[in-house]
């Protein structure tokens, strides 16, 4: 049974005396069959804060090796580095790939890839010095928790050294992935070998008392209940309010090729309720991403409505999404976004990874 509309008012109520919603909330949320009405108030939301600015940036992924140790069920990237189709980039492969980036107005690197000890920390420190040699006015926003974990154990150093490191050589802040679901329940079956929740939020904990602005993910649509996914929102926001070093949530939609869980893919109903509700529900987040590449260049547009204020960026050569079956181009000219902003009757504001407004349209 859905929510009735006499609940979605005491929502409502809620929402517009600046309460915080209760994990119950949340709940109903995801059980209401009427998703125009939790969008409006998502969009009131939104626009209290942000009015009608969307954030993009001028963006190319990053992907070193597609090789890792790691069997996530929900993966169709990785791949056995003896695979034929395995690979593993050398620091000039990417710094030739990188040429003409500043000329094409590119502001960030977004880089993240596999896990293997061939490409540990050493590897990506010289990468990333190399980059930061190279292209020192664009910003590198690279590796997830996991990857730090992973990096500390073949280091064996604490979370904080490995990140210091890093810093060192010119990391500038950290991509949200990794996060997939909290719950213990389904880690146990999607990703039960890497780095666990508890240790997700410790090393998310830790760039931010390093001064680090990070961002955070979740991956849904796949094996998990509605009361996992809130349950992932609210210890999202529990440490957000604790260190406030999370810039953004980008809710990930599970794409079913090329790996081990069945199902379906996600509805566009259940990715702009997501949307939605992560809006609401995180209210000590100031930014909400629809990653164009997973929702659609079409749904992200819709999904403005529905309080987001985000599109990501040009993104580049994305392989990660791509390998699961996503059917979107791995890229957009940042005119094509803009025309999608302003398609959707909102202002285009490119930004900088740290979301400082570098460009009105």
């Amino acid at each position: 049974m859905g929510t009735s509309d006499a609940g979605l008012q005491e929502i409502a109520a809620k929402v517009a005396a600046g309460e915080r919603l209760t994990f119950a909330d949340g709940v109903a949320l995801y059980r209401s069959p009427n998703l125009n009405a939790i969008g409006r108030l998502a969009d009131r939301v939104n626009q209290g804060r942000h009015g009608r600015d969307v954030f993009f940036n001028v963006n190319r992924h990053i992907n070193p090796t597609n090789a890792c140790v790691y069997r996530c069920t929900f993966c169709g990237f990785r791949r056995d580095l003896d695979a034929p189709d395995a690979y593993l980039l050398t620091r000039d492969q990417i710094l030739a790939s990188t040429e003409g980036a500043e000329e094409a107005g590119i502001t960030e690197f977004h880089i993240v890839g596999g896990m293997i000890p061939e490409a540990g920390l050493d590897y990506y420190v010289d990468l990333l010095s190399a980059l930061r040699d190279a292209h020192p006015t664009i910003h590198l926003k690279a590796f997830t928790a996991v990857e730090i974990a992973f990096f500390c154990r073949l280091a064996k150093l604490s979370h904080r050294e490995c990140l210091e490191r890093l810093v060192a050589a010119g990391m500038g802040s950290m991509p949200g992935g990794g996060a997939e679901i909290f719950a213990e329940r389904v880690r146990r079956e999607i990703c039960k070998e890497k780095a666990g929740a508890d240790e997700w939020l410790a090393i998310h904990r830790t760039a931010h008392a390093l001064g680090l602005r990070t961002n955070a993910t979740m991956l849904y649509g796949h094996i998990e209940t509605i009361e996992e996914r809130v349950d992932h929102m609210e210890r999202l926001r529990i440490l957000q309010d604790e260190t406030g070093g999370f810039q953004v949530f980008i809710p990930l939609a599970y794409h079913n090729e090329n790996n081990r869980i069945a199902g379906e893919m996600t509805t566009g109903f259940d990715d702009l309720r997501t949307l939605a509700i992560a809006r609401l529900y995180l209210d000590n987040f100031a930014n909400i991403k629809s990653f164009w590449v997973m929702h659609g260049p079409k749904l992200a547009q819709v999904a403005l409505h529905y309080g987001v204020n985000d599109l990501d960026g040009t993104v580049t050569e994305e392989r990660i999404t791509a390998a699961a079956g996503g059917r979107t181009a791995g890229h957009q000219s940042r005119q094509e976004l803009i025309d999608l902003i302003r398609g959707a009757g909102r202002t285009p504001v490119q930004r900088s990874t740290v979301y400082e407004e570098l460009v009105r349209h």
